[in-house]
């Protein structure tokens, strides 16, 4: 790192927890994130703003709804690609963070690739189709999977850390099996800050996975937030031994 970069991360190199060790480790490394909305904004802005290297995927197109929540977006954004928006406000805020787009939503034709090139995924998508073929993925490659959703007043948090044995995966805690009913934001509504809150929880837990591996993550953990009481909730996941993902039966 020459004085200029040294200066930008000085506030990440002073914890002992970090130091200029944990900063090159971040600057060196990929993130995906999958989904540049409401918790795809806060997430990208504060890695980018540590200098993590960002790949962001999504097919969408910023639209006014769009601005009450999604802070890597500007009115004069309207219309404009997602990650074309993102690429800009993501440059803007640190030229040293190299940005990839792709315009697409994930599938399985490019999961596979853009998993693997990444050292973190961050989930940062809508719906269960694209979660579990993320958890699936991830499983496969061994990436590590920060994992976010908001809906409503309420929101949870968690890492899947299929690096770990003992790890649960996002199978464990909604099989495929189930059927889930899919809630979106757009018909139930969403507290503007609390996309906020988990999309910087889920940077939080990126940044230690990236530069600080010796502390603790939230694999294992579920965190539950209702903002409308700001309560918070621990769950114990353990790992599902009948798991079709992430164990193999005997």
């Amino acid at each position: 790192m020459n004085d200029t970069l040294l200066q930008r991360y000085s506030r990440h190199i002073l914890l002992d927890d970090i130091g200029i060790e944990g900063q090159e480790r971040l600057l060196s490394a990929q993130a995906l994130i999958i989904g540049a909305g409401g918790l795809g904004s806060p997430a990208a802005l504060y890695l980018a703003a540590a200098g993590v290297n960002l790949t962001l995927c999504d097919d969408d197109d910023v639209d006014l709804t769009n601005l009450q929540r999604q802070i890597l977006h500007t009115t004069p954004h309207i219309g404009m690609a997602k990650i074309d928006s993102a690429k800009k406000s993501l440059t803007a805020l640190n030229p040293h963070c190299h940005v990839e787009i792709v315009n697409e939503r994930l599938n399985k034709k490019n999961a596979a690739h853009l998993i693997i090139a990444a050292d973190v995924v961050l989930d940062c998508s809508d719906n269960y189709a694209t979660r579990h073929l993320i958890n699936r993925c991830c499983t496969k490659y061994s990436k590590p999977l920060v994992f976010g959703a908001a809906i409503g007043f309420t929101g949870q948090m968690t890492v899947f850390d299929s690096r770990n044995a003992q790890s649960p995966c996002y199978n464990c805690l909604f099989s495929e099996n189930d059927e889930a009913v899919e809630t979106r934001c757009a018909l139930m509504g969403v507290l503007a800050p609390l996309t906020g809150i988990i999309g910087c929880l889920q940077a939080t837990e990126t940044v230690k996975l990236i530069a600080a591996p010796h502390t603790s993550s939230l694999a294992g953990r579920l965190l539950l937030v209702d903002a409308r009481d700001m309560c918070w909730r621990e769950v114990q996941v353990p790992r599902d031994t009948e798991c079709e993902v992430c164990c193999v039966r005997a």
